[in-house]
């Protein structure tokens, strides 16, 4: 039961950073699931860990509400993200 509440105190997997943009800000973000504009997310790594709202997504420089499972898009974040970073939804 105790593992089951941690996995919720962290949220939900939806995705992995794949590429982080120093210059803009922006982790590319490859979704294993739905994510919207909005919603709360929290990127975790060996050395990042910080939470946001979503409230810019890109699919190939087109600004978008949601993205789903299996699409790669660009996120604003607001902290530098690493590859291979988890992203939760929370």
């Amino acid at each position: 039961m105790a593992e089951e509440q941690k996995a919720e105190a962290k949220g939900k997997v939806v995705g992995k950073v794949s590429h982080y943009f120093t210059n803009i800000g922006v982790a590319v973000v490859k979704l294993s699931d739905t994510l919207k504009s909005g919603d709360k997310i929290r990127i975790k790594g060996a050395t990042s860990d910080f939470t946001q709202a979503v409230d810019s997504m890109q699919i190939e420089e087109d600004k978008i509400q949601e993205a789903k499972k299996g699409q790669s898009i660009g996120l604003k974040v607001k902290e530098h993200a690493r590859e291979h970073d988890t992203v939760y939804k929370l």
